[in-house]
């Protein structure tokens, strides 16, 4: 019965949905208000009507009805209670509600907290949130039902991937999501821009909080989803450039291209065009990781589905989204008025070119992804572009967008004196040259790359800190004088300098881990020492231990100055596999990190690792989400730009 009532609340969404996309743009057309109103409440009730749904299949999954397809597929009576819930999104259908859902969230969060958008912008906004949802809806009832019954009902489910038996799948697809799904907030103001004909600083001032909220949540489920990738999956390793991987960082490119070109929009009145073209390509990314996790092109521990049906139809929804709004976007953008003018050197410039970079950098893993897909389709050659690929290409771009930015946040508005910025930056650039001279001589031969990473890193940061400082005044200033002027500057101020900070940090921890790790494979015996990054491993010896839902090979290792590392080889039954649980000391200045696999003849196989400072990097990663937070919480954003008169303001389009 739950159900069946799970099943009628998505019915009754998919119909508010279809309304809440249609009836307030034809209201907004003829200007009726009370056909405009009609969106925030159909918002607010499909939202309502999603969650009500979700809440069903979440007590399928927490009471164990087999009777419904979806709980049989992807669980079992015997899976603790943590992983039955989150199981509810570890699966094509249930991750189709959870999507369902913060997308609903998210448009009843305009319509409850977006009255000071002009009644006509926001009816459009929110019409265009109820067709994106309107097709969602629709790819579950036809295609991925998450309610279908199986009669007889088993007795017992097949069980739930154990690579999904972890915490990290309670937090890294609905942050991700959050993300994906937040940036739709920005396309839909794209949309309704173009169909209202202009766009204004203000907008750019409506559309940059929900922009960084889904920034910094599609960071936190990108560094969570690295982390958890390097403690499960017991490779060491923290990114392969998968491509659902690769799905993941091509939204947060576009979307960081799009904040900083929504300042300038909001700033100088310019680059209005273009910001409208990253919103829509930001969310028509999101929209293309979604057809590659679900379509069955890729084979990959990401990937939810195999069913070439499933994956036509998210093709045809993409190509309708992005196709309807990039036409919109041809016939509307060249009538937009240009705005305001700057010079070449100017923070306009520095910002327009930290776009050109972003955009690149997203074009070239964007080919990188699709064209072994369709070398595949066209010829039926098959090939693999891996890391090499996408380390010669991204590296060399990702340096000169480092290097841009620690001298971009130096530059005014409008105007700006390129000599006069590096000659406040001489220090930072001596100190990041002298780093790297004793870097080589302190590695000789080794990794060039690396090192570069390093000085590339301090620069940026040097970079930073001297905006921070020029914002304080601290060389005309006394301390006190200063710290009162630090304790003034708007949170967007401190965001952002925790965000490139942020990104700094990780660039280091990443040069790190990959330039100076060290590893060990070998066969070891009980009582057998290996010595690493000068720890002395010891072998005490090996046991058999049984879980909740599995039984597992323990090895355990005695590190003098550390707990015991207990590495471990479990097997399940349902479904059957074998999965590795990584031993990993954690400490500021490394991990050392152990993974065991079979034992045989007495003797078992060893995978010792170490990785220097590679907490830094999802350290790093939350000090980014955390700035995009800090820059949410000022003031100047949650407030928005209010609504200065009841009637719509002077169209600024051109004839």
């Amino acid at each position: 019965m739950i159900a069946e009532l799970g099943q009628f609340l998505l019915v009754l969404a998919f119909g508010v949905a279809v309304l809440q996309g249609t009836v307030p743009l034809v209201a907004a057309m003829r200007r009726h208000a009370g056909g405009m109103a009609l969106a925030g409440s159909a918002a607010v009730l499909q939202f309502l009507l999603v969650a009500g749904a979700f809440a069903c299949l979440v007590h399928a999954y927490v009471t164990s009805d087999f009777s419904v397809a979806n709980v049989y597929h992807n669980s079992h009576s015997l899976k603790p209670m943590l992983y039955k819930i989150t199981g509810v999104w570890g699966n094509h259908e249930g991750s189709l509600v959870l999507w369902a859902l913060m997308l609903t969230l998210f448009g009843a969060a305009v319509a409850l907290f977006g009255g000071a958008l002009p009644a006509s912008f926001r009816a459009r906004a929110l019409a265009v949130q109820g067709l994106i949802g309107s097709g969602f809806l629709a790819f579950m009832l036809f295609t991925s039902n998450p309610f279908a019954r199986l009669d007889p009902a088993p007795l017992e489910g097949q069980g739930l991937n154990p690579l999904l038996q972890d915490p990290g799948l309670a937090f890294h697809p609905p942050f991700l999501y959050l993300g994906y799904v937040g940036v739709s907030i920005a396309f839909s103001f794209a949309v309704a821009a173009l169909l209202e004909g202009r766009v204004e600083p203000s907008w750019a001032r409506w559309v940059r909080p929900w922009t960084l909220a889904a920034w910094s949540s599609l960071t936190v489920g990108i560094t969570g989803g690295s982390w958890w990738a390097y403690y499960e999956l017991g490779w060491g390793g923290f990114w392969f450039w998968d491509p659902v991987e690769n799905a993941s960082l091509m939204p947060w490119l576009a979307t960081t291209a799009l904040l900083h070109s929504a300042i300038v929009v909001e700033k100088r009145d310019t680059l209005k065009s273009w910001t409208i073209l990253l919103a829509i390509l930001a969310f028509s990314l999101s929209l293309l990781g979604t057809f590659l996790v679900r379509s069955g092109v890729l084979t990959s521990v990401h990937a939810f589905a195999n069913d070439p049906a499933r994956g036509l139809f998210v093709l045809c929804f993409l190509a309708a989204v992005s196709g309807g709004a990039l036409t919109l976007f041809a016939w509307r953008a060249p009538r937009l008025a240009p705005g305001g003018l700057f010079a070449p050197v100017s923070r306009e410039a520095g910002l327009v070119l930290n776009n050109l970079l972003l955009a690149t950098l997203t074009a070239t893993v964007l080919l990188g992804t699709l064209y072994p897909l369709g070398l595949d389709a066209v010829t039926g050659d098959k090939i693999s572009v891996g890391p090499p690929f996408f380390n010669a290409t991204v590296l060399p771009l990702a340096g000169i967008l480092v290097l841009a930015l620690g001298i971009g946040p130096l530059l005014p508005w409008k105007r700006g004196d390129l000599a006069g910025v590096l000659a406040r930056l001489k220090f930072v650039a001596v100190a990041a040259a002298l780093a790297l001279l004793v870097g080589l001589w302190l590695a000789g031969t080794g990794p060039l790359l690396s090192l570069i990473a390093f000085a590339a890193a301090l620069f940026m940061a040097g970079g930073v800190l001297s905006e921070l400082a020029q914002r304080a005044r601290l060389g005309s200033l006394g301390p006190a004088a200063a710290w009162a002027r630090l304790r003034a500057l708007p949170r967007g101020a401190w965001g952002m300098t925790f965000a490139h900070l942020g990104l700094a940090v990780t660039i280091v921890g990443i040069a790190a881990a990959t330039g100076f790790g060290e590893e060990r494979l070998l066969q070891m015996k009980p009582g057998d020492r290996v010595s690493l990054a000068g720890y002395q491993l010891t072998l005490e010896g090996t046991s058999r231990v049984a879980g909740p839902n599995y039984v597992a090979d323990r090895a355990r290792f005695l590190v003098p100055g550390l707990p015991a590392m207990e590495p471990e080889l479990r097997r399940y039954d349902a479904p059957p596999m074998e999965t590795n649980e990584a031993a990993i000391a954690n400490r500021p200045l490394g991990d050392l990190y152990v993974v065991v696999g079979a034992a045989a003849g007495g003797t078992v196989a060893v995978r010792a690792y170490w990785k220097p400072l590679a907490l830094w990097i999802w350290g790093g990663g939350l000090m980014m989400a955390l700035g995009g937070l800090i820059s949410l919480s000022d003031r100047r954003l949650r407030i928005g730009a209010p609504l200065r008169r009841a009637a719509l303001p002077p169209a600024t389009v051109q004839s």
